[in-house]
């Protein structure tokens, strides 16, 4: 203990050093970063009847990662094992983590640098988690108008063709 150093201060900083060792040993190790070349002309599976999400998702993908995507609709228990699911409950592909919504996910997992795409992440994020994160409300009306094409029934193919136009129109409406 140093001289001038009362007990107290001792204990604070111990406690201190304790704790930043502790965040030291539980942080979690690296994930390998994701390579954008596996990703290319595959098949990317989501569950029926698509939403805001997974229209807006399928958007990133076919106009940021995987220009030659094809697309398909699986239920959980029937993901095609060389497929890439997204916006789905499965232990691999890109969906919901932590905070974020599949479109966050996919934004940040392939590293997409487009100021506008980051405008469209927050629109997505607030409407899909309904949280008022970031207190956009455009998404609102493009997650009604995909409700009401899924009323009108509407295929799932036509339903997400028609939800990623939506999206590339917000894109441009953003420029």
């Amino acid at each position: 203990m140093d001289f001038f150093e009362s007990p107290m201060q001792k204990r604070a900083g111990e406690l201190l050093a304790k704790a930043d060792a502790a965040r030291v040993i539980t942080r979690k190790p690296e994930t390998p970063k994701t390579n954008p070349r596996d990703y290319k002309s595959r098949v990317w599976v989501t569950r029926p009847r698509p939403g805001v999400d997974r229209s807006a998702s399928a958007w990133l993908i076919r106009r940021f990662i995987d220009s030659k995507a094809r697309f398909a609709f699986a239920p959980e228990e029937k993901v095609p094992q060389t497929s890439v699911p997204f916006d789905m409950f499965h232990e691999r592909g890109f969906g919901h983590r932590g905070d974020d919504c599949t479109f966050e996910t996919l934004q940040k997992e392939f590293r997409i640098r487009d100021r506008r795409v980051k405008v469209i992440s927050e629109i997505i994020h607030d409407v899909d988690l309904a949280d008022q994160k970031f207190g956009r409300k455009e998404g609102y009306g493009i997650d009604e108008v995909l409700k009401g094409w899924a009323r009108q029934g509407v295929s799932d193919q036509e339903l997400l063709d028609r939800g990623m136009q939506l999206i590339e129109g917000l894109y441009h409406s953003l420029a």
